[in-house]
């Protein structure tokens, strides 16, 4: 199972991704973890760091492009070999990435979920988007001693806030595959997404083969 965790920066992803990790260790559960990107093609890193730093670049079908390719690249050399290990869960995938191509392009959002929706292998069975105040966020990033990126201002925040809402309904119409969405604001809210988390890693099983297919 490949379980991606989505959502403005700080709204507890990481947070949450470590307490499933301690959660699955401790229950025997042999869970691993993958980022965003794979940063495996020279060009399209070079695409990709400018991508997050606010910079369009001159052809705007580069970005796309180069998410496509790092995705494609990511599901064949390192979210693959990871699932046949067992569950996996990934610290933003694709819908981080469609809607931060969606907010420096400025066109919809559904534009660049379909086209990364177009790498299967790559897509979620489940994706949980934490819905976490804007402000509640912001308070936590001011407290972070890492460098600030052009997202983190809070109308950019609210803006991505947005935009995640947008790509979550794009992306199950396009898959049919769901996203639950929860805010990580207390301890309260942790511990139920972090046990809903974990059920659902221990209930998945693959689905069965289609006709005519192999075991």
């Amino acid at each position: 199972m490949l379980l991606a965790l989505e959502g403005i920066a700080g709204a507890g992803k990481s947070t949450l991704r470590d307490r499933l990790l301690a959660d699955a260790a401790a229950a025997g559960l042999p869970l691993s973890h993958v980022g965003q990107f794979s940063w495996l093609s020279p060009p399209a890193t070079r695409t990709l760091i400018a991508l997050r730093a606010g910079r369009p670049g001159p052809d705007p079908n580069d970005a796309p492009q180069a998410a496509h390719q790092d995705l494609t690249l990511h599901c064949r050399f390192v979210i693959t070999p990871a699932l046949d290990c067992g569950p996996v869960i990934a610290d933003r995938l694709s819908l981080s990435t469609a809607v931060l191509l969606a907010l420096v392009h400025r066109r919809p959002v559904a534009d660049y979920v379909h086209l990364l929706a177009e790498q299967t292998a790559a897509r979620p069975d489940l994706t949980i988007l934490l819905t976490t105040p804007p402000d509640l966020c912001q308070t936590r990033m001011s407290t972070r001693p890492t460098e600030r990126r052009f997202t983190d201002d809070p109308q950019t925040t609210t803006r991505l806030a947005d935009l995640y809402e947008e790509g979550a309904k794009a992306w199950t119409a396009a898959t049919g595959l769901p996203v639950l969405r929860h805010p990580c604001t207390s301890p309260g809210d942790l511990a139920v997404l972090a046990t809903t988390s974990l059920d659902r890693l221990r209930a998945w099983r693959p689905p069965a083969p289609t006709k005519g297919g192999h075991l």
